[in-house]
């Protein structure tokens, strides 16, 4: 059995405090933000990133390691870093959403690239993200989930014969250990995406299709051509 996360085993108040700090120092903050587009890089790629020496972006991911907000894989000589899980990526879009401050009429400040579409963590976000939830849920394809958190999802039968037609594998996204689908407050159109185990599969099944493509050293996605006839045919969806 995998050793809990120490984020479940220290006093709430504590631990509460002590990942404020931990994500609260600019060169950590930046790190951690680049891992968003949930792509793996070594510390000297970070220490670039956060604009430090690689001695000190090793001392700054040992404490984003020591609270549970990265993990580390080893591949050869090399040790690679990314987000630790789903729920931190959760948090740090969230916190994004907060630093943007009150608006009377938002007005988003986001890079265009950035804003039409990109990835949080492992699902779609901006633009994209948020028309393939408005129009999920205008299908009937996911409705609130009466039994979970209030910002939980789940799919209609509708939703999951379009899902499965998709060659989505509905019943070991409810096997996962992760949550099946939630809202998820979008950085720049402040208005939600889908999060969670659906909000994955998506982005998989769009990536795998070449419906969206990553662009190099960035979170961004591009549609390509193929992907606006698929997204418009498929779900009913015009970008343009």
């Amino acid at each position: 059995m995998p050793a809990p996360s120490p984020r479940s085993v220290r006093d709430p108040d504590a631990t509460v405090a002590r990942i404020a700090a931990a994500i609260g120092e600019p060169a950590r903050a930046r790190i951690l933000y680049c891992l968003m587009a949930n792509r793996a890089r070594t510390a000297t790629e970070l220490a670039a990133i956060a604009d430090v020496t690689p001695s000190t972006a090793s001392v700054h991911l040992a404490r984003l390691k020591a609270e549970a907000l990265v993990k580390v894989s080893v591949q050869g000589k090399h040790r690679y870093y990314s987000i630790a899980d789903a729920d931190v990526a959760k948090v740090l879009e969230s916190l994004s959403v907060l630093a943007g401050g009150p608006r009377d009429a938002f007005v988003p400040s986001t890079p265009e690239h950035l804003r039409a579409a990109r990835t949080c963590y492992d699902h779609i976000a901006g633009t994209l993200g948020v028309a393939l939830h408005d129009r999920l849920t205008a299908l009937a394809c996911i409705a609130p989930d009466a039994h979970g958190a209030s910002d939980a999802y789940l799919l209609t039968p509708k939703g999951e014969k379009l899902f499965v037609g998709l060659g989505i594998d509905v019943p070991t996204l409810r096997a996962t250990r992760r949550r099946f689908g939630y809202a998820c407050l979008d950085w720049s159109e402040r208005r939600s995406h889908i999060g969670g185990a659906i909000g994955a599969a998506l982005l998989e099944l769009a990536l795998r299709k070449r419906w969206v493509a990553h662009e190099r050293e960035t979170r961004a996605l591009r549609v390509t051509p193929l992907g606006e006839r698929e997204l418009a045919g498929t779900f009913g969806l015009k970008l343009t």
